[in-house]
């Protein structure tokens, strides 16, 4: 073997042997399992994901109750004299006693109340239970002239339930509780004074 194959052996053992420690630097092997496609929807799929929750909530009450009570008793109560002689002498007066009592009671009550509210906020997503249900919370404040009104959301999200818009019903959200906080001269406003509440409570009438 001449020296020039030999060297050209030589290099490739050493090219060989330099390649088995080192590590491919394929895009794909850097991915982690939680990695989105780039051909996926914009959806929030882990934590710190963020995601918008649609608020369309309708709350109506309508209650009815009606009571007729009636209640009706008689006693009638008869003493016969004739038949109860004193030693033969007299005869004592038939007395006869009636009693009758009546009690009616008509009562009726009508109760409404119809509330609605649309409104829609982006939340972030919080923890991720072991089935992939997102857990969620977020808050927004928003101040105007004022008054200050600030929405509290939380509740699980279905990731099949999120639209292809990163967006979500809140019909759609287990747990779902919706807090609103208001200040400002509208809420002093519309709520009564210590005067007011204090006639009602000893006047509820």
């Amino acid at each position: 073997m001449n020296p020039d194959s030999r060297k050209k052996i030589l290099t490739a053992i050493l090219a060989i042997a330099l390649c088995a420690t080192c590590q491919a630097g394929s895009i794909w092997a850097k991915r982690s399992a939680n990695s989105k496609s780039p051909y996926a929807d914009d959806k929030a799929i882990q934590i710190g994901d963020v995601l918008t929750i649609v608020i369309s909530e309708e709350h109506k009450v309508d209650n009815k109750v009606k009571r007729d009570l009636q209640k009706t008793t008689s006693d009638s109560l008869t003493f016969d004299g004739t038949a109860n002689k004193i030693q033969g002498i007299m005869n004592l007066p038939t007395v006869g006693v009636d009693a009758e009592a009546s009690r009616k009671l008509n009562g009726k009550a009508d109760y409404k109340d119809e509330r609605s509210i649309e409104d829609s906020i982006t939340v972030v997503v919080e923890d991720i239970h072991p089935n992939g249900n997102l857990v969620v919370i977020g808050t927004r404040t928003r101040e105007i002239s004022g008054d200050k009104q600030t929405i509290q959301v939380s509740g699980i999200v279905r990731p099949s339930d999120i639209s292809y818009e990163n967006k979500v019903s809140s019909k759609q959200v287990a747990n779902f509780q919706l807090v609103v906080i208001g200040e400002g001269p509208t809420n002093d406003y519309n709520n009564p004074g210590w005067f007011a509440k204090f006639l009602s409570w000893i006047w509820p009438f």
